[in-house]
């Protein structure tokens, strides 16, 4: 007894075309490493060797001051700090974006100059990952926000020849989005770099369109596989809803609402979830810079609590928590998941059943932990009671096929 064979083949017929359409539209994480934050840096100011600059800047400021009470852990503070000062003396910036947009001070008849010794600069000493915002696709910077990004890749291309990140900044419709994929592709032809994109989430009109529908979703699935992330702009979005500007924050409710409309649009997709950044700089006497940094670090905390493991920094000092929030986070997540990780590959009764997506998750978190410095191998393999690879393997970042 049993369903002929023509039903199953009659299923199969209808929803092969539902599996192949999702499959395009959510192909799973992006694999590989994710960095922890992206350093804005004006593009009058990147000069050879700006990432090792801010973490000398980093590490003076960290003598200079000595570190405060954060709302931390204090032994897990201590057993980090050395890994922190390492991280600040070897790898001190993971992203870099050059930004000739909002923070750029210079003036319209220097920004071609800037922006091309900006990428010139970017040969001695790049971090692990650059890129450039330029100004928004709107009526009145389009043409030069384009310009600018053939200036840069142009001298980019000539002395790195990487791959670089363009961040689009103030998105309003998706047709924007259409429109900019050709002129990526044109540049791309021109100056044989690869590129990668951003979006900015910095107006109501991105989070929900006059339609009613997310206009987010559509963004990411209009940009395709060359989307990278979605970025929040927290000051430019609180102020478009009229927040006043000593509540402007990244963890205002608002900021809530749209971060979580992002974290839907681009779950599965590929493109990644990332967090705003805080204008209140460790600058300063003792007591202000104490205060920047407590508020820093509280920010970051929270957000790799709620899935954001990635957000701005803009002044070399906010490296100090960054990187100290971020490992303490890591480092404290690390004896749970490992644990849950080695019953779940053991299949063994240990009063949590947890499934396959749960398991990658906590595969996830430790790899995080590992591409940033907060752990190491052996500590992962250590507590896992298997091999870092098969902890790769279960995060789905290992390659399809494999």
């Amino acid at each position: 007894m049993g369903l002929d064979e023509s039903v199953y083949a009659e299923l199969d017929r209808r929803l092969a075309p539902v599996d192949a359409a999702r499959l395009a539209a959510y192909p799973g994480d992006r694999p590989g490493r994710q960095p922890v934050h992206t350093c804005y840096v004006p593009a009058d100011a990147v000069v050879p060797g700006i990432a090792e600059q801010w973490g000398q800047a980093a590490l003076a400021a960290l003598d200079e001051h000595g570190l405060p009470d954060l709302g931390l852990d204090p032994a897990l503070v201590a057993e980090v700090l050395p890994r922190v000062r390492a991280k600040l003396a070897t790898e001190p910036v993971e992203d870099l974006r050059v930004d000739a947009e909002d923070g750029y001070r210079g003036t319209p008849d220097r920004e071609d100059d800037d922006v091309a010794a900006a990428a010139r600069a970017l040969v001695t000493g790049a971090p692990p990952s650059v890129g450039i915002r330029a100004k928004s696709l709107e009526g009145p910077t389009r043409r030069r926000g384009v310009r600018t990004l053939d200036v840069f890749l142009s001298a980019f291309g000539a002395e790195i020849g990487s791959r670089a990140t363009v961040t689009l900044p103030k998105v309003t419709d998706v047709e924007q989005v259409r429109a900019f994929l050709p002129v990526l592709d044109a540049l791309e032809d021109d100056h044989g770099v690869p590129l990668d994109l951003e979006l900015q989430v910095e107006t109501p009109q991105a989070v929900l369109g006059p339609d009613g529908t997310a206009t987010l979703a559509r963004m990411v699935h209009a940009a395709g596989p060359r989307l990278t992330g979605l970025h929040y702009g927290t000051y430019d979005y609180s102020a478009a809803l009229g927040i006043a500007a000593a509540h402007q924050s990244s963890d205002h409710p608002a900021a809530d609402f749209a971060k979580q409309v992002v974290q839907v649009a681009v779950a599965g997709t590929g493109a990644r979830a990332v967090d705003g950044s805080t204008n209140v700089l460790p600058v300063g006497g003792r007591e202000q810079v104490h205060a920047a940094w407590r508020l820093h670090a509280g920010l970051v905390r929270r957000a790799l609590e709620r899935g954001f493991y990635q957000g701005w920094d803009l002044h070399p000092a906010q490296l100090v928590t960054r990187y100290v929030a971020t490992y303490a986070f890591f480092r404290a997540a690390l004896p749970a998941a490992a644990a849950r990780l080695a019953a779940y590959l053991d299949r063994a009764d240990a009063g949590v059943l947890d499934e396959p997506a749960t398991a990658r998750a906590l595969a996830g978190v430790v790899l995080r932990g590992l591409d940033c410095g907060a752990l190491d191998e052996t500590q992962v393999t250590t507590s896992t009671g298997v091999p870092v690879v098969e902890v790769v393997k279960l995060s789905g970042r290992w390659p399809r096929g494999s």
